[in-house]
């Protein structure tokens, strides 16, 4: 039988980079193999390859094109989570499909974050996806937002930052302020320009509300983003230091940015621990992303 190598163009002299991930990639390619207990040979066949050339690729003497790496996936039986480590390793972005967060599937992560988000009122919490676009609210942050916001508007928010931006005054604008928007803008500009599919919007709409620093790029630049920062919003006329803290529900490991559902949920915590946010907290509001 005569197979035809998905691998048309075989290297053997490769770029540092490209011998640092294919180490990488072929230590990888190996574990998998022996988890499922294939030869090199079978692995080959199956992938319509050569056995040559996946002894290269473990070895590190050759470097996987993106086809091959998603045909080695498919043979392998690898899971998106799995799939996305694979083509990391390779030195490839992942593009991880779209879920449905409001699915069968996902009914009991629905109630997983019902429960996390109720547990931390009085603390304004919001779930959100990849895109920053609200899923789930707790009371806490119903509470605390119209304060900031009309409900009108906090009804119709689209997404995490929306209410932020709003909330701002051309007058109380602090470098913390300036620096959590520049922060804000430069995280979804550089996931737009990698993967697309959506920032675009996102970005344009924020732009919108005006109050950005025309040096938001330069600004955020100079900064090193956390999933925790500080941020200052006006509480009744005063300003308040709060401290910023996101936290990824998904896959473990680096993946966790890449696999979805790529969701994460972010509190609100007064720096000020006088500050007793249960006097914010009203038991009989109602909004369209309060689930309980």
């Amino acid at each position: 039988m005569s197979i035809s190598p998905i691998h048309s163009t075989d290297r053997f002299e490769m770029t540092d980079k490209e011998v640092e991930t294919a180490t990488a990639f072929g230590s990888l390619l190996k574990f998998w193999r022996g988890v499922h207990g294939l030869s090199q040979e079978t692995l080959a066949l199956c992938a319509e390859s050569a056995s040559r050339h996946i002894s290269y690729l473990e070895n590190g003497k050759a470097h996987p094109r993106r086809q091959m790496v998603l045909k080695l996936a498919e043979v392998l039986g690898l899971g998106d989570r799995d799939s996305c480590y694979l083509l990391l390793a390779a030195g490839y972005l992942p593009t991880p499909k779209s879920v449905d967060f409001n699915s069968n599937e996902y009914k009991w992560l629905r109630k997983a974050m019902i429960l996390t988000l109720k547990a931390m009122d009085p603390f304004p919490a919001a779930l959100m996806d990849r895109y920053g676009r609200l899923l789930m609210v707790n009371r806490g942050w119903v509470s605390f937002h119209r304060l900031v916001v009309s409900e009108q508007e906090l009804a119709q928010a689209k997404n995490h930052f929306e209410p932020l931006l709003k909330g701002q005054r051309s007058d109380d604008l602090s470098e913390v302020k300036l620096n959590t928007i520049s922060l804000i803008l430069m995280a979804l500009q550089q996931e737009d320009l990698l993967c697309g599919n959506g920032y675009s919007e996102i970005i344009n709409d924020l732009m919108a509300h005006g109050h950005i620093p025309k040096d938001w790029k330069k600004r955020a630049a100079n900064l090193e983003p956390q999933a925790s920062f500080r941020v200052q919003l006006d509480v009744e006329g005063k300003l308040q230091n709060f401290f910023s803290v996101s936290q990824t529900v998904g896959a473990m490991g680096f993946t966790s940015f890449i696999s979805e559902p790529r969701l994460s949920i972010n509190t609100l915590y007064p720096e000020d621990t006088e500050l007793d946010m249960n006097v914010y907290l009203d038991q009989t509001l109602e909004h369209p992303l309060l689930p309980y």
